[in-house]
């Protein structure tokens, strides 16, 4: 059998928190059928299908890039970087790997053959798979910090410039987690 490992990220929107991206490998006995854009999945089907993606994957991995490298390298470099952080732990633990498909239109350096597929989070159900992880593993992570930094309700918007956390940081300054090169855009009415 040939496997993808499939790599998507979450979080390159944001004014505040990490970038998290997930790598995913799955088995002809996957239930591809619970698959679908992240984006397209209620909050509470996300999280009880990436429970089953932990369980039935042949090998996954997430993982974060926090807003200081965010400010220092720009947030699509970081993106590419939690992709391959990804992707590293899913080959130290995985033999196999025919091809890697990352959502996008932007690759990284890999030892396997790499494609970028724009939309790859509608089509490919690996890439599929891990869009739901990356999704559920931020929000979860901005659900943590909500409580760490009360005034922000980050457990709202997950960090997104919404309206009414543009006024909390009006009101209460940037928290420790926000990325200051995004400072405009918070400030901007």
């Amino acid at each position: 059998m040939k496997y993808i490992c499939g790599i998507d990220e979450a979080g390159r929107g944001p004014i505040a928190g990490p970038v998290c991206a997930a790598a995913v490998v799955l088995g002809d006995n996957f239930p591809f059928e619970i698959l679908r854009d992240s984006k397209k999945l209620s909050q509470k089907k996300r999280e009880e299908v990436a429970i089953i993606i932990k369980e039935k994957a042949l090998c996954y991995a997430i993982s974060f890039v926090n807003h200081k490298t965010i400010d220092k390298i720009n947030i699509l470099q970081a993106s590419l970087l939690a992709m391959k952080k990804a992707y590293l732990h899913v080959i130290n633990n995985f033999d196999g790997i025919d091809k890697v498909l990352v959502d996008g239109n932007q690759v990284f350096d890999s030892f396997h053959p790499i494609e970028a597929i724009v939309k790859g989070d509608s089509i490919i159900p690996e890439i599929m798979a891990a869009s739901i992880l990356a999704k559920t593993s931020r929000d979860a992570l901005m659900i943590t910090l909500s409580a760490i930094y009360p005034l922000y309700s980050f457990h709202t918007h997950k960090g997104y410039p919404t309206a009414e956390h543009r006024r909390l940081c009006s009101v209460h300054g940037i928290s420790p987690i926000h990325r200051t090169t995004f400072h405009i855009s918070i400030t901007d009415k």
